[in-house]
């Protein structure tokens, strides 16, 4: 089985291309959840954040699907959808600019930054950030969901919610060398106010418009970055009054450019980038 290795800003992904079968069912989730869960491996796989398929769509120009290494299929991923938009488009399947990807999330839209015909940089529209809190979801009375406090071993911490197609509890810390990192991730990812779990992101506000962000994500655990939660950050951020609109979020694996525009839509700036191609072997997948 052929496969490409991408990342955005270090949040890796094994690309399998099904463009070709011109297919867009591929309802054997089962089947790519536990293919997610051996490639995603990184001792015995291939190693990454994520299982993207590339599909054809009836919908939108392209369809991306991801499974986390956990096996689980999140709605939309930030990083990964930027890689699919260069893959696609480098590989011909797709010569628009812009071009619309169909997501668990929706449609949406992306534009490249080209250089002659190399993709430099993709811009992304999000969509709209959800703050209705049945729609993240979070079990919480107040919209939006901003200051609200949860309980984790018997300690309150006060956190805002978003949903950027996925769900996002974004919490403000002063000081990341106090923060029992390795411990609250996970609880707050799996705390019964999330119905369906949720990324958690810690953030610090450097200055009006700039954000230092580590994040926990549902199914896959610390990652080097999270589009979609920097969104959810910048978001978190302008209703806390602590940032501008205009923001850059440094993630451990480099910075990404966020706007929440006036029209209500969250963008999002940032690289897509090969690492290399290969061949899982019949007999690993059999294991």
């Amino acid at each position: 089985m052929l496969f490409v290795k991408m990342h955005g800003l270090g949040n890796d992904f094994v690309f399998l291309d099904l463009f070709a079968k011109r297919d867009s069912s591929d309802s054997d989730s089962t089947h790519y959840s536990e293919l997610a869960r051996k490639l995603c491996q990184r001792q015995f796989g291939v190693g990454g954040d994520g299982l993207v398929l590339v599909l054809p769509s009836a919908k939108a120009d392209a369809r991306m699907r991801i499974f986390n290494p956990d096996g689980s299929e999140p709605e939309m991923c930030g990083n990964a959808i930027r890689c699919f938009a260069r893959y696609v488009y480098d590989q011909g399947y797709v010569k628009k600019n812009p071009l619309k990807v169909e997501t668990l999330a929706g449609i949406l839209e992306l534009e490249l930054t080209l250089e002659g015909d190399k993709v430099t940089g993709v811009r992304v529209d999000m969509g709209e950030p959800i703050l209705k809190p049945e729609l993240i979801p979070v079990l919480a009375q107040k919209e939006p969901v901003v200051g609200a406090t949860l309980q984790v071993n018997g300690k309150e911490y006060v956190y805002t919610a978003v949903s950027m197609g996925n769900p996002h509890c974004v919490l403000f810390v002063e000081d990341y060398a106090a923060l029992d990192f390795e411990r609250l991730g996970p609880a707050i990812e799996k705390h019964p106010l999330f119905p369906r779990k949720t990324n958690v992101e810690f953030i610090m506000v450097n200055n009006r418009n700039e954000l230092t962000m580590k994040v926990w994500e549902r199914g896959a655990g610390p990652t080097l970055a999270c589009g979609t939660g920097a969104c959810a950050s910048v978001v978190a951020a302008v209703l806390n009054g602590q940032t501008e609109r205009q923001v850059t979020v440094h993630l451990p694996g480099g910075d990404l450019f966020i706007e929440w525009g006036q029209d209500n839509r969250v963008y999002m700036t940032g690289p897509a980038s090969y690492v290399f191609k290969g061949l899982a072997y019949e007999d690993f997948l059999k294991q």
